[in-house]
């Protein structure tokens, strides 16, 4: 498990935020975050003063890592890049999440080091993570300023003859949904722009092999664009689907094999491809080796 609980004696009445900071070689700014996000236990219960004089049985919750030893695709002093698997996390949200990009992030560059930008559980491919804090800070900031250029491949249903702009703005929560996490065209939402570049038709499968490359960085943009335009991505548990599926999915009730029968995959056939940016005056443009026509097309049923 990515959180473990940690066990204490004190036997001297000690401030919680000392305790934390000399346990744990933290700053004061760190310790205190751990008693606001609630992982700190006196005689279990959950500590909520970071001044308290705390004293007797402490538990701590703490992320440790749990490598399986993916190794970066490429790295420098400041910044590395993982190729992350389909199905794997960016981090975890709650102690049962398991194994996430973090486990082998911060195992192999300490506890500063952090992923820069995220990609959707489901989504495979190119992700930049900052080896330390100051790193991170800059390479946020470059994405925040659109300073990154990014594209991803996927397969999607049906023929894609020519490039496709999609100008959509999109829109969280929409109140038809029955799903929160669900994105909609709406035009309450904000301005979203995608480029949709046809690559390869496989006629057997009745499928395209498409370059997306997404101007803004909503969450779930590509996915929810293409199936605006019709041509939603092959193995979308959430897009596409009938939303009694999508909330099956959603909450982990759906196995491979249903997820296979009712969107023609097992995994989401969605790849980041590319990373290209400029760091400390170097321009850096870094592709994955992932050979998605082929991998896409077994993957797909049928």
């Amino acid at each position: 498990m990515a959180y473990t609980l940690k066990k204490f004696v004190l036997e001297e009445p000690t401030l919680a935020f000392r305790f934390l900071m000399d346990t744990f070689d933290i700053s004061m700014g760190e310790a205190q975050k751990m008693v606001d996000k609630r992982r700190v236990f006196v005689e279990e219960e959950q500590l909520l003063k970071k001044s308290a004089l705390i004293v007797g049985n402490i538990g701590v919750v703490v992320f440790e890592g749990n490598p399986k030893g993916l190794l970066p695709v490429f790295e420098t002093e400041d910044f590395a890049v993982f190729e992350k698997p389909s199905g794997v996390m960016m981090h975890p949200r709650k102690r049962s999440d398991g194994y996430t990009l973090n486990d082998e992030i911060k195992s192999l560059y300490g506890k500063d080091a952090n992923a820069a930008h995220r990609i959707d559980k489901s989504t495979s491919g190119l992700v930049l993570v900052g080896k330390h804090k100051q790193a991170e800070i800059d390479l946020k900031r470059i994405f925040a300023t659109r300073q990154v250029q990014k594209s991803y491949l996927a397969l999607v249903h049906g023929k894609i003859d020519d490039m496709i702009m999609i100008d959509e703005k999109l829109k969280r929560d929409v109140e038809t949904s029955q799903i929160r996490l669900k994105v909609h065209v709406d035009e309450r939402g904000k301005a979203s722009q995608t480029k949709i570049t046809p690559l390869h038709y496989f006629a057997d499968k009745n499928a395209t092999l498409v370059e997306a490359i997404p101007y803004t960085g909503r969450q779930h943009q590509i996915r929810v664009h293409l199936f605006h335009v019709k041509h939603h991505i092959v193995g979308d548990p959430i897009y596409g689907i009938d939303e009694s599926y999508a909330e099956k999915f959603l909450d982990g009730l759906m196995s491979v094999e249903e997820q296979l029968e009712i969107t023609q995959s097992s995994r989401l056939l969605l790849h980041a491809q590319t990373l290209a940016f400029e760091y400390k005056g170097i321009p850096y443009k870094i592709e994955s080796k992932f050979d998605a026509k082929t991998i896409f097309y077994n993957l797909m049923k049928g």
